[in-house]
Order: C-alpha cells, then structure tokens, then sequence
C-alpha cells in the first residue's frame, strides 16, 4: 500500500494539496484492508473506510470503490463528478479529468470498461459497457465511447470516432 502510494504521490508532481492524490490514498486504504487477517481484526479498518469513502465522494467528488481495479500511478488531474464501476479495471499510468464515468451501459447488465496502460481520458468523457480499452490510447472532453478502442488510437465526439494517432515528428536537436 505506501509504495504505490508514494507513487501516487509522485504522479500528483509531489503536491500533497491535490484532491486526486487523497481520492487514491482512500483508494489504496480500502484495497490494503481486504488482506488483513482474521476478520475481526479487519473489521476496525472496514469501519474507518466506510468513512472515508463518503469524505471522497461527497468532498472529493471521486466515487472509486476498492473494487476496481488500478494500477500504478493513477492520476486525477482534477476531481469532480468521476464515477468508476466497481468491476472496471484501470492500468498503469491513466489519467482521468472531471466528469469521467466508467460505467455499465444498462441497469442490471454487468460490464465496465477495461483499460490498459497510459490511457489518457477528457474532461466529461463517458466510457460505457463492456468495452476494452488498448494502450496509449487518448479519448476526448465529452466523448461517449461505447465500442472497443484498440491501442495507439483516438476517441472523439458522441458518439466516438475513434482513429489512429499521429506520430509526432521527432524534436530537432539544439542547432
């Protein structure tokens, strides 16, 4: 639990002001408790993150359950309104902006998005179902992304046109 907190930490550039680097500390806590060992042991840690679930989602405005699963180095840029599902899954070194939702499309139907490393997610974006989501992939502010994004590739518009990124030229060197 420190040391991916102490990543966290360093994906928040060390600011320990940043709502996001809390809303994961509250994240890492929950996950932690689960190990403890027997349960009346681990009844105590459940308690305190009951509470300090509803700090970060009602203060934060971050709803990230311990159930999902993240990475390293998550960084929330900004919180407001984020919303993951419980069963989304989330890999290393993702950003998420305010107003991002990971969720079920339908009422009743299990399903959330799975991303994978170095995702970097809009303001307002919404990824919704059981979609996968590949490698060093960018989705827009406001997209509304229902269908699988395959790595190396954008995600515009509602709803999302997904294409491939351009490669930048490389830097010239100092002349």
């Amino acid at each position: 639990m420190f040391e991916n907190i102490r990543e966290d930490w360093h994906a928040h550039n060390k600011d320990w002001t940043r709502q996001g680097f809390w809303v994961m500390v509250v994240y890492r806590f929950g996950r932690w408790r689960y190990g403890i060992k027997p349960r009346v042991l681990r009844v105590p840690f459940s308690f305190l993150y009951k509470f300090m679930k509803f700090w970060a989602d009602c203060v934060l405005g971050a709803e990230i359950p311990c159930e999902v699963q993240i990475g390293r180095r998550l960084s929330i840029e900004h919180t407001g309104t984020i919303v993951v599902s419980g069963d989304a899954k989330l890999g290393d070194d993702c950003v998420l902006r305010h107003g991002v939702t990971l969720g079920l499309r339908n009422r009743g139907r299990r399903g959330s998005p799975q991303l994978g490393d170095r995702v970097d997610i809009g303001a307002g974006a919404k990824l919704l179902g059981p979609i996968t989501v590949g490698d060093d992939v960018a989705i827009g502010a406001n997209a509304v992304v229902l269908q699988d994004i395959p790595s190396n590739h954008i995600a515009v518009g509602n709803p999302a046109v997904i294409k491939p990124r351009k490669t930048l030229p490389p830097l010239a060197e100092n002349a």
